[in-house]
């Protein structure tokens, strides 16, 4: 799982959720322990007692950034640290585009959150194709820079992913199934309220709005939430049903 270092609230909620539903797949989330997506799918995989994995551009026992050390720490506990240069290497520019094939080649697909047009994430995308791995992108608003990379990603080719289960099915032959259940994730106030209203019938997010007291920011940002969490899918139209369990 990888993406920008200047993460848009958007990428961060959706690399830590798709850390911790990987994890729940029994899934390990490697990543290159860089400010933005790359914390926050070291983190989100950690939160569910997950394995996670950090490839360094630097020696294995030299921490970049310094502001990652506590998380450095915990994946040194807990997880793996990796790095092909020698201890005790300071990190430089070039290490770090190096590197990037090491998370490919590692994995069995490179999930791109967040990333702008010449950002390194696609680096790694370019590598798994290369190591014959799979990618996938997850879109963003066309207005914002951090998703100009991904966008261009899925029209390549890469695929898009709306739903941890848009990764899973790339993978049959690893026979992977929950580990946790749906239900144990946790819903905020709004959640369960946009969840409690919404069945295995379509219902429109017009409907949705009118029988609720929350302003249409909180309400995509709770549909939106559902989606990743796996509760609701989105229908073409405006349209949203619960997931069957």
């Amino acid at each position: 799982v990888v993406g920008t270092r200047h993460a848009t609230d958007y990428g961060k909620l959706i690399a830590e959720h798709l850390a911790i539903e990987m994890v729940d797949y029994g899934l390990t989330v490697i990543s290159g322990l860089a400010r933005g997506i790359d914390r926050l799918a070291h983190e989100g995989a950690l939160s569910q007692q997950g394995k996670t994995i950090a490839v360094l551009g630097s020696g294995v026992d030299v921490v970049y950034p310094k502001e990652n050390k506590k998380l450095y720490d915990t994946i040194a506990e807990k997880g793996l640290i990796v790095a092909e240069y020698p201890p005790g290497t300071q990190p430089h520019p070039g290490f770090f585009p190096q590197r990037n094939r090491i998370i490919s080649g590692l994995s069995y697909g490179t999930v791109v959150v967040e990333a702008s047009i010449k950002s390194g994430s696609l680096i790694t995308a370019q590598f798994a194709l290369e190591q014959s791995r799979e990618v996938f992108a997850v879109p963003g608003p066309i207005t914002s820079k951090q998703s100009l990379g991904t966008n261009s990603l899925i029209k390549q080719g890469a695929k898009l992913v709306q739903q941890i289960e848009d990764i899973i099915e790339e993978f049959p032959y690893l026979s992977l199934k929950k580990v946790s259940k749906q239900d144990n994730i946790g819903l905020t106030v709004a959640e369960e309220q946009v969840y409690q209203l919404i069945s295995f019938q379509p219902i429109h997010i017009n409907d949705i709005y009118s029988q609720l007291q929350l302003n249409m920011n909180r309400l995509y940002e709770s549909l939106f939430t559902l989606q990743v969490k796996g509760k609701i899918k989105q229908l073409p139209g405006g349209l949203y049903r619960r997931n069957k369990s």
